[in-house]
């Protein structure tokens, strides 16, 4: 039974999420049903990540299997023409072996959050990024978030729905730059707790525009406390970029 790993991008808009639910369309749901449309088959596809309701994907992963074997530019083809007009591309399809597991296979995950700082209210950027008003000092917010890289109890930046076994996570990297109007956080890590990358971004915000410092920033990550941390920022600004294997 061949497997097919597929790279995918997605506006995250209009969806409740990656993951099915009984309230609204998922990009999970809406890929099934296009794997059933044009196979006949009755699959759930897997995902590298769960991203949220309103989160973006710029390279998302997922793996299913098929009774027949099909040929990977057909599968990539026959899916796109059954998702239109839904805002979900295949951007690649391959064969991988049965071992495969987009999820548990990840080696990285890598989120961009984009922040567009100026006080005209956005038209095109609408629902793509979160609309900051008050100026922000990105240099000031990257020094700060390096507090947050490394091996930590991250429970102020969990969501207290969180599934995972633990809060102990490792963050790789955080990274925040200034592009004209447009700042960015990048962040990388194997694996993230819900809501994390939505929970460090607005804490880090707060820092941005001068109400909290880097010290801050440590004892609400030293208190081990979800009321600890800053506002979690908007769903809208969230994108994950790209999964390592």
């Amino acid at each position: 039974m061949p497997r097919y790993k597929l790279t995918l991008e997605y506006d995250g808009t209009p969806f409740v999420g990656w993951q099915m639910q009984e309230n609204g369309t998922s990009v999970q749901g809406r890929l099934a049903e296009a794997i059933k449309a044009f196979s006949g088959e009755d699959t759930i596809p897997r995902g590298a990540g769960r991203t949220d309701a309103g989160v973006h994907a710029l390279g998302q992963i997922a793996h299913f299997d098929l009774a027949k074997d099909w040929a990977c530019d057909k599968v990539r083809d026959a899916l796109n023409a059954q998702l239109r007009p839904d805002p979900i591309s295949v951007l690649a399809c391959e064969l991988v072996p049965d071992g495969f597991e987009a999820r548990f296979s990840a080696n990285a995950r890598h989120y961009l959050y984009r922040i567009v700082n100026r006080r005209p209210p956005l038209a095109l950027e609408r629902e793509r990024a979160w609309h900051v008003i008050q100026p922000l000092d990105a240099a000031i917010m990257h020094a700060a978030a390096q507090v947050l890289i490394g091996y930590h109890d991250f429970t102020t930046f969990r969501s207290t729905e969180c599934q995972a076994p633990s809060p102990m996570k490792t963050l790789d990297r955080l990274a925040v730059s200034r592009h004209g109007e447009e700042v960015r956080i990048e962040a990388s890590a194997r694996s993230f707790l819900h809501n994390q990358v939505r929970s460090m971004v607005g804490s880090l915000k707060l820092v941005g525009d001068g109400k909290w410092t880097a010290n801050d920033l440590q004892q609400a990550l030293e208190a081990r406390d979800r009321s600890a941390c800053g506002p979690v920022a908007p769903s809208c600004g969230l994108y994950l970029m790209k999964v390592d294997y």
